[in-house]
């Protein structure tokens, strides 16, 4: 299981921490920001794969040209970038 733990910027959230294996987003948790929104974010991508949270969440502005749920696609799409200059 990999842990990533991501720091958001341009979000009222600090913190972005996920857990990821063979691709499916197995649990995630936002520190900071509306915490019904962060909650609510965190239980929908779980059990989803990598993939798709990237698809359906990269985007979505809310302040800053950004948001809570495109921070968490730039933390996956950053893991995924990081996995492939590694190998």
């Amino acid at each position: 299981m990999k842990k990533i733990c991501y720091i958001p910027a341009g979000v009222c959230a600090h913190e972005i921490l996920l857990e990821i294996e063979a691709g499916i987003v197995k649990r995630a948790y936002i520190k900071g920001g509306c915490e019904g929104i962060s909650v609510g974010i965190a239980r929908l991508v779980e059990g989803m794969t990598v993939e798709e949270v990237i698809r359906r969440l990269e985007g979505i502005s809310c302040q800053n040209g950004t948001s809570c749920p495109d921070q968490l696609a730039q933390a996956l799409k950053d893991m995924r970038e990081r996995e492939k200059t590694q190998h």
